[in-house]
């Protein structure tokens, strides 16, 4: 797959073996003026950005994928769209790639597998003894360190 300059490619990772290119198509971008220090310019610029991905709509994802990511991204999306907002630095470029790099990560997240259930296990007889010396042996010193009470 060629990317082309307004696509998204996400690598290969746990979930998305061959890597995903998403195209520019399915990407909404939003620009507005950021607050916060600009110096001259910081009224009239819009270097704010807002990316938009309508995760529930993607023709990219598969079935499975998308159900994982809607679930795993519940709390961010609305309405089904993962829309996320960059105005950490002064020129647009840079707050475009921070929003891009964030929607990398929190889909590479979100299309991972959940990890395996934990195995319960317990303390071998050996550390049990262990941490019982050791718990007799800090008694012992703090008994030491205690005043002698005539009688």
């Amino acid at each position: 797959m060629a990317e082309t300059a307004g696509d998204l490619w996400l690598p290969p990772a746990r979930g998305i073996p061959a890597g995903l290119l998403i195209p520019a198509a399915e990407l909404a971008e939003r620009f507005s003026r950021s607050s916060g220090p600009g110096g001259q310019g910081v009224n009239t610029t819009d270097s704010r950005v807002e990316l938009s991905f309508d995760v529930g709509q993607s023709r990219v994802l598969t079935e499975r994928q998308r159900e994982r990511a809607l679930l795993a991204l519940s709390g961010r999306l609305v309405a089904g769209v993962l829309t996320i907002v960059a105005s950490e630095h002064r020129a647009q470029l840079l707050n475009r790639q921070a929003a891009r790099a964030r929607l990398v990560h929190y889909l590479t997240e979100a299309l991972a597998p959940p990890a395996p259930p934990r195995r319960a296990t317990k303390p071998t007889r050996s550390a049990r003894q262990r941490r019982l010396d050791v718990k007799k042996q800090r008694g012992q010193l703090k008994a030491s360190r205690a005043p002698i009470r005539p009688d």
